[in-house]
């Protein structure tokens, strides 16, 4: 009976113990801009969706908007700690030398910097990186543009004798695409965007122009205006603002054949009848996860990046301009990115210097690029494995950086 009872006994401590993590658990949160811009936004509601799903209240979550990638993040990063915040996330990749300052110095919070690069050989037990397999619903999202291509070449309605300026000196279908930097993370995007468009629609050619900034409506639309004017009939994104789409729209309804892909959000509120899709991350998956296992006290992995194996990445709704059975296409193809009988770089479907790839060696150390040195040493492996190349296996944030055949940037 003793024994029954202290069983019991112990049962309940454990349980109450389990009810204290959760109420301990604070969240702070640094973000690089509001809910105006589509990517804090994106963060926003998966947070808030978290929280809700686990129960978390208003008061364990302290929110830092428009936090800049300089002192200031590790400025805020500091309050949150004196705030009580014992998890702290940032949401963009400029954070992250400040938030490894802050849990250097802070051993017993757990720092999370989205999209970083350095957490696994940073020697911090308390720093984490994460990010989603984006590039799977960027290749998605080119698929989507792919059939609209196809759709309009076999209607007639793009044609050379129509639009010549719209077809380069070999016959190929230019596609536009709106970059914010050209960062291995954008690189990754705007190829596997690519690559999606010519598996449906082989002979296309895409133009990337950047806007050197996450967030520039202004720069955006320019770009956009831009590349249709040199006749791209697609325009892709991987910029922060409705800039693109608008101005997309607005040289649609003027008469020119043009169309947009968005990212992070439905823009179809901006681009009724412009916009086909968006790729997006459901960021709801991953702070789900991450909230749950510091409530657990369990360990949080240094790199996390999952996509459409757990549904961590999808496009947003088709609009209404999308070419007929795009959504069984689509459907098809998340399912063969879900079970890994489509490989986004599969190299097969690509070359550089029109040669196949058969080795792309990646250095996960993170460089001081200003004077050529390791500030972490990581090991050198090889990214091409059973015939692709493997993006975010190795660490969460992207480090595809091959120029294949076929697009160009603004920058060459």
């Amino acid at each position: 009976m003793k024994k029954l009872i202290a069983l019991m006994l112990a049962a309940v401590l454990m349980l109450a113990a389990c009810v204290a993590l959760a109420d301990d658990l604070k969240v702070g949160v640094i973000l690089v801009g509001d809910e105006t811009e589509g990517y804090t936004l994106a963060h926003m509601n998966g947070i808030k969706a978290a929280a809700e799903a686990l129960g978390l209240t208003d008061s364990q979550i302290v929110w830092k908007y428009k936090v800049p990638e300089d002192q200031s993040c590790y400025d805020s990063a500091m309050d949150l700690v004196g705030q009580g915040c014992n998890l702290i996330i940032s949401n963009s990749y400029g954070h992250q030398t400040y938030m490894a300052l802050a849990a250097e110095e802070v051993p017993d919070v757990t720092f999370v910097a989205m999209t970083g690069d350095f957490a696994a050989i940073s020697g911090l037990d308390n720093f984490k990186n994460a990010f989603t397999k984006v590039y799977e619903s960027r290749y998605v999202s080119g698929v989507v543009a792919g059939m609209k291509v196809a759709e309009l070449l076999e209607s007639g309605e793009l044609a050379p004798e129509k639009q010549p300026n719209s077809f380069d000196a070999d016959g190929n279908v230019k596609i536009g695409y709106v970059g914010a930097f050209n960062y291995a993370e954008v690189v990754s995007g705007y190829t596997a965007f690519f690559l999606g468009i010519r598996s449906v629609v082989p002979n296309v050619a895409m133009e990337v122009m950047y806007t050197n900034s996450w967030f520039d409506i202004d720069k955006e639309a320019a770009a956009a205006e831009a590349l249709v004017a040199k006749g791209c009939v697609i325009i892709g994104q991987h910029a922060d603002s409705t800039g693109a789409p608008a101005a997309v729209q607005k040289l649609l309804d003027a008469g020119t054949l043009c169309y947009s892909v968005g990212y992070n959000i439905d823009m179809l509120p901006t681009a009724p009848t412009a916009a086909l899709t968006s790729p997006t991350n459901e960021w709801s998956v991953f702070y789900t996860e991450l909230f749950t296992a510091k409530q657990n006290g369990e360990e949080i992995a240094a790199d996390w990046a999952k996509g459409y194996e757990v549904g961590a990445v999808a496009i947003t709704d088709l609009g209404p301009s999308c070419a007929a059975g795009t959504a069984e296409k689509v459907a098809e193809v998340e399912q063969a990115i879900h079970d890994g009988s489509l490989k986004v770089f599969d190299t097969a479907t690509f070359t550089v210097g029109g040669e196949t790839v058969t080795s792309a060696p990646c250095d996960m150390s993170f460089m001081d690029w200003s004077t050529m040195t390791a500030i972490y040493e990581g090991e050198t492996v090889e990214a091409i494995v059973d015939g692709a190349f493997e993006e975010s296996a190795f660490r969460s944030a992207p480090y595809f950086q091959l120029r294949i055949d076929g697009i160009i940037e603004d920058a060459q």
